[in-house]
């Protein structure tokens, strides 16, 4: 018979949660418009910061002459009015969605895929405001186009039959477009988006009485992202 000291069990560490749970290139993306909003506000003077908005948002009339003569906004604002925005709750709205759908999508694709998806997402959501606004002084900035791509995106794999989980939406089966028309949580997420957009469309400003929401954009953004996910999904049909 011997005399040993009782075997003890040390517990592992507790799994330490990273303090932002997203992908980094959606807090990259985030981090980047954050940067960009605080130089407008804070560290550019008034006049250089009215030029840098006005070579960098997407304006219509720009597109009513020719391209000569333009300079490189004619090319590059149709992407760059995604990364700015009309002040901080602006910007708070719009990264509260991105954070939200952007992980989902950015977890299933992967960075560069999201990257190529945010630029052709923000053309075409700025493609059909131009439809609407042709010729037009109206000045459009934000990553709402964006956004709305992204929650097209998401409509389409996002939402299993047991709802929406934040783990492990990215690995559901993506849905073709009439299952996820027929998904009772995707067609109650659609009738209440589009809902809120006709509003805007018909002059209801839900309290932004300095600005009009770019309902048009939104739209673009959506149907580009629920029609062309599948281009950029590297999991198969359901």
């Amino acid at each position: 018979m011997t005399n040993s000291a009782p075997e003890m069990r040390i517990p592992p560490p507790p799994t330490r949660q990273p303090v932002f749970n997203m992908p980094n290139v959606v807090l990259a993306m985030l981090l980047v418009m954050v940067a960009i909003q605080v130089g407008l506000d804070s560290l550019l003077p008034r006049a250089a910061m009215l030029e840098l908005v006005l070579q960098t948002a997407f304006i219509p009339a720009r597109y009513a002459a020719d391209a000569a003569g333009q300079g490189g906004a004619y090319y590059w604002s149709p992407i760059t009015y995604s990364l700015l925005h009309g002040g901080y709750t602006h910007l708070a709205l719009n990264g509260f969605w991105l954070a939200a759908f952007g992980t989902v999508v950015a977890r299933r694709i992967g960075w560069v895929r999201f990257l190529v998806f945010w630029l052709l997402s923000a053309i075409a959501s700025a493609a059909l405001f131009l439809v609407f606004h042709w010729g037009d002084q109206t000045i459009m900035i934000g990553a709402s186009g964006v956004v709305s791509a992204l929650m097209g995106a998401a409509s389409r794999f996002a939402f299993g039959d047991h709802g929406f989980r934040r783990d492990r939406a990215h690995l559901n089966p993506r849905s073709t477009i009439v299952q996820s028309l027929g998904n009772r949580t995707v067609a109650v997420f659609l009738v209440v988006w589009f809902g809120i957009n006709l509003l805007a469309a018909v002059g209801f400003s839900f309290g932004l009485a300095d600005s009009a929401i770019a309902w048009e954009a939104h739209v673009g953004g959506f149907l580009f992202g629920f029609l062309g996910f599948a281009l950029f999904d590297p999991v198969a049909d359901a």
